[in-house]
């Protein structure tokens, strides 16, 4: 029986538990050969943005420090990811090569040539979900298809059957004693330097499975039992921030959804229900979007509904500016175009005000904010962001009406109804009182110099009209339905 080691490829799975490629590899009883590769050359335009470059750095040291404590080491090589197998392959003599699968369109064509070659080539090839609590070939609707709209999607995950318990780390891991040669990770670039955009993500993430585990553990002891009813409200801590560590694989979704059962279990002796049970349906959200990433994989790019290609987009150069820089003069707006800015992460709820003044109030195209977030936020997902870009345009599957327009002043008064989430981001505004906090224009001269605020000085004015930019909005999207 040969003794040729086994090649564990890392992708979005950087963790040691409830990783099935890696147990599979273990399984096999040979030196395994752990192996990340930085392949942005297949992804074309989506390549991995900066926030989530900086987060994969920090992803990889923790990745690399967990397998050092079982005594393997982290190899990182940089190049299409084909030839480096090969490089790698040829340097240790494997015979085998596991990881877990991705969904993008490219990863899936480019891991598909992989495993077809390297089969005929005699290597022992295998790969797994890791990522996803089902398959996007599991579900069908009754008609055979896939799903199209989120709520019978989650009755069916429901109806599915028992999500499979998550896999311990391995017992037994042994690794290559001469390792291949490794790219040092600081030469990879990952970090911005001058300047230093991301100083202030430290203070907000810590990324890592135990990052991750411990975040878990914080929102189910302090907040998932709230999320229902808090879960919109930026100001306080009622979500749980798990996407970045969902998206780098460093938790996954069966490791989220039994603990949170098992923790409705203790509290109310129901496996699902109240908090726990919106959070999970929110889980499942992600799981839906990279339903239709699969079956549609011209989701970030092209309209899911076709008409919508006609759609009389307004090129806006100086408006798309002011929203990414967060200088509206809309605050809640601008709360969360600086927060995103600030931590690479954005409250949902904002992002859906900040989508729909986008798309709406601007009517600037939708691939716009979509290629802003890929780039800013640090949770990135090639799947979550463009079906959730396509929702609030109209575009999408299951998508927010066209005559659902999010109006910045009321959706602030709602959800941040003391200004506790724009003082913290606009802090030029910090000293108005609550009633004009989201509407600034509407302050009295007494309250702006109280506040020390000079409107298109200290804070901008609006750059649009709500209601006259809605109206815009409305005939456009009735003209193109009536086309």
């Amino acid at each position: 029986m040969s003794d040729a080691p086994s090649i564990v490829w890392f992708r979005l799975d950087l963790r040691l538990s409830d990783n099935p490629a890696l147990t599979a590899a273990a399984k096999r009883g040979r030196a395994l050969v752990p192996l990340f590769i930085l392949d942005d050359e297949e992804a074309d335009e989506w390549a991995i943005g900066g926030a989530s470059r900086w987060w994969l750095h920090h992803a990889l040291e923790a990745l690399a420090s967990g397998l050092q404590d079982h005594g393997g080491d982290l190899i990182l090589r940089q190049g299409p990811a084909e030839r480096v197998l090969d490089e790698v392959i040829a340097e240790t003599g494997a015979e085998a090569v596991y990881w877990n699968r991705r969904y993008e369109p490219w990863a899936i064509a480019r891991d598909g040539k992989i495993k077809d070659r390297l089969k005929k080539d005699g290597m022992a090839v295998e790969s797994f979900n890791g990522a996803l609590l089902t398959e996007p070939w599991e579900l069908k609707t009754g008609q055979g298809g896939p799903y199209k709209v989120f709520t019978p999607y989650w009755k069916a995950v429901r109806a599915a059957g028992e999500i499979p318990e998550p896999l311990p780390m391995p017992d037994e891991m042994t690794f290559i004693s001469k390792t291949p040669q490794s790219d040092r990770l600081m030469d990879w670039d990952l970090l911005p330097s001058k300047p230093n955009w991301a100083a202030a993500f430290p203070d907000t993430w810590t990324p890592g499975s135990e990052g991750a585990t411990g975040r878990l553990s914080d929102f189910l002891d302090d907040a998932v039992f709230a999320y229902k009813d808090q879960r919109n409200a930026p100001g306080q801590p009622g979500t749980s921030r798990l996407s970045p560590h969902l998206h780098f694989g460093e938790i996954s979704p069966r490791q989220i959804w039994h603990a949170a059962i098992a923790k409705n279990l203790a509290e109310t002796g129901e496996p699902m229900s109240g908090g726990v049970m919106t959070f999970l349906s929110e889980v499942v959200w992600r799981e839906f979007s990279y339903n239709l990433l699969y079956h549609f994989p011209h989701l970030p790019k092209d309209p899911l509904k076709t008409e919508f290609a006609a759609f009389p987009w307004i090129d806006d150069p100086a408006g798309l500016k002011a929203w990414q820089t967060g200088m509206t003069g809309y605050p809640i707006v601008d709360a969360g175009m600086r927060e995103l800015w600030t931590t690479g992460w954005m409250h949902n709820r904002v992002r859906m005000i900040t989508a729909s003044f986008l798309i709406k109030d601007l009517m600037i195209h939708w691939s716009e904010g979509e290629a802003w977030f890929w780039d800013t936020l640090v949770d990135a997902d090639l799947a979550s962001n463009s079906a959730s870009w396509q929702w609030v345009a109209g575009s999408g599957a299951d998508a927010s009406p066209y005559f659902r327009i999010f109006n910045p002043v009321l959706q602030g008064e709602k959800f941040d109804p003391d200004g506790t989430y724009v003082r913290r981001w606009v802090p030029e505004l910090a000293d108005l009182p609550d009633k004009v906090m989201h509407a600034p224009w509407e302050a009295s001269p007494v309250e702006l110099q109280a506040a020390g605020i000079t409107l298109g000085q200290t804070y901008p004015e609006r750059i649009v009209n709500h209601a006259s930019a809605r109206d815009r909005a409305l005939a456009a999207y009735k003209a193109l339905k009536a086309a």
